[in-house]
This record gives structure tokens, sequence and C-alpha cells, in this order.
């Protein structure tokens, strides 16, 4: 009998489990990083050590995966504000958000280039489907005249850039995140509605 060309899907519980993974690896990483036991992690998700060694086969591939998760989870809160009415409103809050996770994401991809895994490479498809959103949000807010026509997605990726490095700052609280980018979103607006 011929093997299937496509691969069947995990079964139900198999996502369950890695989602219980790599919840509980996030939830541990804060506190000890990638020198977390994978045993702890393991305990934490209710699940066997083999269990998460079947999902992730290294340390490096859990954290590796904690990062690709949480890029993906931004593309997948931009799906979910596409649906807003408001399309500048829309586009600040993906901003917001993208800066608001910044520190975390860093705090992984730093880790996991100190174990010797390319960053960059692990995270390519994430981040180009998170910067194919942004753009998309940004060219509906531009049509909605509520971000400038003379901004393109470069310009905004480098503000964004910007942002993301200061609010990894550990003396920038949230009050003056909001202010900071409160004056980063009116450079970005239309001269007439600053």
């Amino acid at each position: 009998m011929a093997a299937s060309a496509t691969p069947r899907p995990p079964r139900a519980d198999a996502r369950r489990n890695r989602a219980r993974i790599l919840a509980a690896a996030e939830a541990v990483f804060p506190s000890s990083g990638v020198s977390t036991p994978v045993e702890e992690v393991a305990r934490r998700a209710g699940v066997g050590i083999g269990t998460v060694y079947r999902h992730f086969p290294t340390k490096e591939a859990l954290f590796e995966a904690i990062l690709v998760r949480r890029i993906e989870r931004l593309a997948d809160e931009a799906g979910a504000l596409s649906s807003t009415t408001d399309a500048g409103a829309a586009f600040f809050e993906l901003f917001t958000r993208i800066v608001e996770d910044a520190a975390g994401r860093k705090a992984f991809a730093d880790a996991l280039s100190r174990a010797g895994v390319d960053v960059k490479a692990a995270t390519s498809a994430a981040g180009q489907n998170l910067l194919a959103e942004l753009g998309a949000f940004l060219a509906r807010a531009q049509q909605a005249g509520t971000v400038r026509h003379d901004v393109d997605l470069d310009q905004v990726v480098a503000l964004l850039v910007g942002a993301c490095l200061a609010a990894e700052h550990d003396n920038m609280d949230r009050g003056l995140r909001a202010r900071a980018l409160a004056i980063v979103f009116d450079g970005l607006r239309p001269e007439a509605s600053r």
C-alpha cells in the first residue's frame, strides 16, 4: 500500500498538548530562560517529558516555536482587527500591539541567538506574514485618509523598529510608551488631522 502524499493533520489531543507545552514554556521562560529544565515545562503542561520531546526534539526548538507563535499571534490579532470599520484606529492599534510585545519577543530572540539559533531564518515566514498584514493596514488607513499618503511601508517599519527598541528599555513604563507612540502617530497622520 502506497503512503499518502499529504500527511494527516495532528489529532486534536496532540494539538492541545502542543499548545499546553508552548504555554507552559512561555510562562517559565521569564524566570529561567533557556536554562529552564524540560521536565519543568512538562510538569507545568501536565504531560510527560516524552510528549514534550515528541513535539520539540530540542529545547531550542521549543523556544523557537514560542517566538514564532508570538509573531503568529500578532498576525492573528491583525486579522481580527482588519474587520473593524475604522481603518486608522486598526492601523494604530496594530502598531501599538507590536510595540507592546517587543520586549517579550526580544528576550526570546536573544536567548535563542545565544543558544546558536538563526532567529532571522526561524521567524522569516511568520515575520513576512505580519509585515504583509501591516502593509494592508497601512494601505487601508491611507485610503481612509487617517495616515499620510507620502509614507511607505519601509518608513513605517523603521518607525516601528525604533519604537520597539525604545519599548525594550526597562525604564519605559506604559504611560511613557503611550505618550511616545502618540507623538509617532501624530507624525503619521495627515497634517490637516493633527
